[in-house]
């Protein structure tokens, strides 16, 4: 969770002559999670995730507002992140949250489209429990690939594999037994 500070926004009123708080400070608790990306898919209509299409200015504010865990916060707040605020924002959506790595195998095929429909399914076929919805995307998403990695059937040895195991196999038994073949 991420919590951020919109700073008080001054207006003066012309007809009273009066400074006023044209935007209140406000305190907002933000989620990035499966369950803000849903709400923003639902309404857009795209996918999120999506690499290959820019996301607009009206659509990160957007789903930044989807993110927020603030009740009853003023629409208009949204507009009004001042952008250091808003580079944070951006940081804490790109963090992975762990620590785990993968080593990157050849990609080949088409790249499947990832809706919130998608990461479900994976969430369902995995047996992942429903409450990780609400974790933060990246860290959930690492989980599924984890899972799918681990369930995954092991590759096949290649021969050149197999005949250097057997050579050390081979060389440790002789060793043992002091023997030479």
């Amino acid at each position: 969770m991420l919590n951020v500070t919109i700073p008080r926004i001054e207006g003066f009123d012309d007809k009273t002559n009066q400074f006023i708080d044209f935007i209140p400070e406000t305190h907002l608790q933000l989620e990035h999670s499966l369950i803000s990306l849903s709400k923003w898919e639902a309404k857009w209509k795209k996918p999120f995730l999506s690499k290959t299409e820019e996301k607009t200015q009206e659509e990160l504010l957007d789903y930044i507002q989807c993110m927020s865990l603030t009740p009853n916060v003023d629409p208009k707040i949204y507009r009004y992140i001042p952008s250091e605020v808003f580079k944070k924002i951006i940081e804490y959506i790109e963090d992975p949250m762990t620590a785990t790595t993968f080593s990157d195998k050849k990609s080949s095929g088409k790249k499947e489209i990832i809706t919130s429909e998608v990461i479900y399914y994976w969430m369902v076929s995995l047996n992942i429990p429903f409450e990780c919805q609400k974790w933060h995307l990246n860290r959930l998403l690492t989980l599924i690939r984890v899972c799918s990695e681990k369930n995954a059937p092991q590759k096949k040895m290649s021969t050149k594999d197999i005949l250097a195991r057997n050579k050390s196999l081979n060389a440790q038994r002789r060793a043992k037994l002091h023997s030479r073949g």
